[in-house]
């Protein structure tokens, strides 16, 4: 199985360092924007176009210790100043990147949205939804750079999260090699036994799987069709779904790509004898022709948690198949 999605806030219960920190969803939720009085109205307009996106958004006005009275009450500070006010005011509250909030700082004119602390840690993820506004996020995380995806935001692409913090260093230095693309599943129970160069991640909530085949070309408004459609005949909507499942012979697909991004779900790719191995009831022509099973359904089943399908697979607009697994 692997990742491949264009898809970070930390919290220690114990309110410590942890010696194996645990990223706790790779995803900031709640945000503070510091903001200057005469740039409130800007401010306020970052809340708006973001409102849907995050648990809570509050703005402060900027003073001398604005951001060491709030350090830890958010996962995330979107400073609306000078980086170099923002970077002189937090860096002696810096302590560990895996308990610090992330810190993002974006100009009035909104042309630029430049993560500096956090990246891996909800930085990115900010800088990216600020382009809404019309910002350039400006990443400089190696992978990002790199046009790659960090195995943090593998993480967020299988609604998990890391449990050993401190092996990213190496997996992501993996990743920017090329040396690390797919993510093994293991059911239990089962002990694992790992070295410090292996990322060990949790999935997060019990959501079901979108299993999905289309045609070449597919159109991003079909897929989102299809996928409504199925869900709301479970009763169910796109904040139930865990990830999007497919098979590694629809890496590309853009308009597929591009529905996944719109809604907000990773991408996960399975391998040809995966899908083999957890293959669906609906008898498909492709293993006759091709030697793979029907898609939707046999992804549906390899990503679920219980491997258990739902919902069996429906055509949509003769362009997208859907199948519903958990």
């Amino acid at each position: 199985m692997s990742t491949d999605t264009n898809a970070d806030t930390d919290t220690d219960d114990a309110g410590g360092h942890c010696s194996t920190p645990d990223s706790d969803g790779e995803v900031a939720e709640e945000i503070a924007i510091v903001s200057f009085e005469r740039k409130l109205p800007v401010a306020e307009e970052i809340r708006a176009e973001l409102a849907d996106d995050y648990e809570s958004i509050e703005i402060l006005e900027y003073h001398g210790d604005v951001f060491a009275e709030h350090w830890g009450e958010y996962d995330c500070f979107v400073g609306l100043m000078a980086s170099g006010i923002a970077m002189r005011k937090t860096a002696g509250l810096l302590d560990d990147k895996w308990d610090d909030p992330a810190v993002v700082v974006i100009d009035e004119e909104l042309t630029w949205a430049i993560p500096l602390t956090g990246g891996h840690h909800g930085a990115n993820q900010v800088a990216h939804d600020l382009s809404k506004l019309g910002a350039v996020p400006a990443m400089t995380t190696a992978s990002e750079a790199a046009g790659k995806q960090g195995i943090e935001s593998k993480a967020k692409a299988l609604d998990a999260h890391v449990i050993n913090g401190d092996s990213t260093v190496a997996t992501n230095l993996a990743v920017l090699n090329d040396d690390l693309d797919v993510v093994e599943r293991l059911d239990g129970p089962r002990a694992v036994l790992v070295g410090d160069d292996v990322t060990v991640m949790k999935r997060n909530d019990d959501g079901v799987v979108l299993g999905t085949g289309t045609v070449s070309g597919v159109r991003k408004a079909q897929v989102i069709e299809a996928w409504r459609a199925a869900l709301d005949d479970l009763d169910l909507d796109v904040s139930d779904v865990e990830f999007v499942a497919t098979a590694t012979r629809k890496e590309g697909e853009e308009g597929l790509y591009e529905a996944a991004q719109e809604v907000g779900l990773g991408v996960v790719l399975f391998e040809k004898e995966t899908l083999l191995e957890h293959e669906g009831p609906t008898p498909s022509r492709a293993k006759e022709l091709i030697g793979w099973p029907g898609i939707a359904e046999a992804s549906a089943i390899a990503g679920g948690r219980d491997h258990e399908l739902l919902r069996e697979k429906e055509r949509f607009d003769d362009a997208v198949t859907v199948a519903v697994g958990r």
